[in-house]
């Protein structure tokens, strides 16, 4: 194989791997969208845990507890 093909080729995969990872970082954003917009998750309180960061704060959210 010379080295033009090779270079070819890493080329390729470069941009198959770019693109790959494009499109799952777009879907997880259009997931975080829709869960936004449907009322499943709300991400602004996750993002203002990054300004009331402390021990006394209270929980973002009410988790239940299963009796085994």
């Amino acid at each position: 194989m010379s080295q033009e093909t090779a270079l070819m080729i890493a080329g390729y995969g470069k941009f198959f791997l770019i693109l790959f990872i494009f499109v799952i970082f777009y879907g997880y954003a259009i997931s975080i969208y829709r869960r936004d917009k449907s009322g499943e998750r709300d991400f602004e309180k996750y993002s203002n845990l990054v300004l009331d960061d402390s021990l006394d704060s209270p929980p973002l959210e009410k988790r239940e507890r299963k009796k085994s």
